[in-house]
């Protein structure tokens, strides 16, 4: 939003600018009684010609093109009405057009007053599409020129362009505490500016006015603006050379020079050679006689060359947080490698206490040693974790994953043994064994009702005269989830019974099992599946059938496979 005294200024201008145009088109009329017949676009012997400026810009940043497209609408002898159609392109991918309406009228004493109206519509660099109306009045005289020009965008003027960064916030557990990092990102608009500018001129007078040359030196500024972006203000200077006579072309041709320099604490400096070359496009038998002031009713409309528009980035610096809860609320426990040892793992774990949220990181070596969890508590690893910072943000982080490697670990079952309410979701479990050993990767305790298993990868191999499971249950496991599971056992040697998933009914245990990509192999007797009396509920489907079979039977239900079998 503009701040008062800019915006006071503005609508000062644009009032100005809209009382000069209003005034001098309503003078037409009365000149035109006063001065002589009126005529009209097609008539036979115009004072005013229609022509076509062709311009090239070189410059500092940029380089530039325009056709002008200037057409006498009515005059007489002291008066021109005119349309000017204008068409530019540049290096950067601008486009741009300009349609007006203007007024010139001859006064005593070599003044030519003037007023004009654009429509322009703009297409920038960033492919972006502006609309804006341009208002601007001038005084041209023999050895003073002055100057303004009002800009006001219309429409839509803003274009969200995106956002580059960002990203999912990830987690990385250090020492004892859960780090969330949210990635910075950068979004971008592009916003059209009303702004204002005006120049003074004066003849340097070191050619004749009789003559066909004439060179002017301008000084001026400008100032864009719209209340969120940085103002657009600062000098500009240029000089100006015409050339109105070329005998070797045709009668009307002019060419122009130009050099232009101009600063501002936004765009830096720029600068830029022009040269534009008039083609007349109807034969004038007067044009040769024009006197100074008459040819300069056909002089350029000079004002800005763009719809200026600008940037606005909005930087979101990259933040990292301690989270000490889950989003839910639930205590966070942070447990890193870097920092506990394998050995020490299940006594973290036990001091976490029961409801709480345990969060690992790293490769945890824990031996022949059994992690057991407490009640209602969640082991995770790898997946996506709602959070709650400490500045209360609430964040959904990636976490980077965990495994617990075991060797020969059959306490309590296995490498992990779940207990009531808890949860092991993003794990890597493995256990190997060897010399006779015999367990699983993960064991349900008996009575361990309300267990979720998602989104795991265990692993247990066996090259001893034992079995080994993967997963297997005890009794009493109302109510649990397995489910997003990647169970591989394999024996080797003298291997017996290998066995991916294992669940007993006993106890009035029932699962739902889905998503779950199971194999069993190398032993003399090789499980994908054993079911002893379980109860499978309805939606236990999509699992990936690997090696092995099917052994059992359930007390209901049937686990379903993608290659359309199912179990049992």
């Amino acid at each position: 939003m503009l701040n008062g005294n800019v915006a006071w200024r503005l609508r000062a201008n644009f009032a100005l600018a809209l009382s000069g145009l209003a005034l001098l088109l309503a003078s037409v009329p009365a000149a035109a009684q006063q001065q002589g017949e009126w005529q009209g676009p097609f008539a036979a012997a115009p004072k005013w010609g229609p022509f076509l400026d062709v311009e090239g810009m070189v410059g500092t940043q940029r380089r530039i093109g325009e056709l002008d497209l200037f057409v006498p609408l009515g005059q007489n002898e002291r008066t021109l009405l005119f349309a000017d159609a204008r068409f530019k392109a540049d290096d950067q991918n601008s486009l741009e057009g300009n349609l007006g309406l203007g007024a010139r009228h001859m006064l005593p004493g070599g003044w030519n007053l003037g007023g004009y109206g654009y429509f322009d519509r703009r297409q920038s660099p960033n492919y972006n599409t502006f609309n804006q109306l341009t208002f601007g009045a001038e005084m041209l005289g023999t050895n003073f020129d002055f100057r303004a020009n009002t800009y006001w965008p219309i429409g839509q003027t803003s274009a969200f362009m995106g956002t580059t960064g960002g990203g999912p916030a990830t987690g990385a557990v250090s020492g004892s505490t859960l780090l969330v990092t949210i990635p910075g990102s950068t979004s971008s608009t592009e916003y059209a500016l009303t702004g204002f500018d005006a120049e003074a001129g004066v003849r340097v007078p070191i050619f004749d006015t009789s003559g066909p040359y004439d060179l002017r030196f301008y000084a001026g500024g400008y100032r864009f603006s719209d209340g969120v972006t940085p103002v657009i203000a600062g000098p500009r200077l240029r000089l100006e050379f015409t050339n109105y006579r070329i005998p070797e072309l045709w009668g009307g041709t002019r060419l122009m020079a130009g050099v232009e320099y101009q600063y501002d604490d936004v765009r830096g400096s720029q600068g830029f050679a022009s040269l534009r070359l008039r083609v007349p496009l109807q034969a004038e038998t007067r044009r040769g006689n024009l006197n100074y002031q008459e040819r300069r009713m056909t002089d350029p409309i000079v004002r800005d060359i763009d719809i200026v528009s600008q940037v606005q980035k909005i930087v979101t610096p990259t933040v990292t947080e301690a989270a000490s809860v889950t989003a839910s609320g639930q205590a966070i426990t942070a447990i890193s490698s870097a920092t506990t040892t394998g050995a020490a793992l299940p006594g973290a774990v036990t001091a976490a206490g029961t409801n709480s949220f345990v969060v690992l990181q790293g490769t945890f070596n824990t031996g022949a040693s059994n992690v057991q969890t407490r009640f209602n508590q969640t082991l995770m690893g790898a997946g996506q974790l709602a959070v709650r910072t400490a500045s209360g943000r609430t964040v959904t982080a990636s976490l980077p994953g965990a495994t617990i490697a075991a060797t020969n670990a059959t306490t309590n079952g296995g490498a992990v043994t779940l207990q009531s309410g808890s949860s092991l979701i993003g794990m890597t479990v493995t256990n190997a064994f060897s010399g006779g050993s015999g367990g699983s990767a993960v064991r349900m305790a008996d009575g361990a009702g309300n267990l979720t298993i998602r989104n795991n990868t265990l692993i247990v191999t066996q090259s001893g005269a034992n079995g080994a499971l993967g997963l297997s249950g005890g009794t009493g496991q109302s109510n649990t989830l397995i489910s997003g599971n990647t169970i591989t056992v394999t024996g080797s040697g003298t291997a017996t019974t290998m066995t991916a998933l294992g669940l007993n009914g006993a106890g009035g245990s029932a699962f739902t099992v889905v998503g779950n990509t199971l194999s069993a192999s190398g032993g003399t007797t090789n499980n994908m599946v054993n079911l002893n009396s379980a109860t499978i509920n309805a939606g236990s489907t999509d699992n990936v059938r690997g090696s092995g079979a099917c052994t059992g039977a359930a007390t209901s239900g049937s686990i379903l496979f993608t290659n359309g079998t199912s179990c049992p």
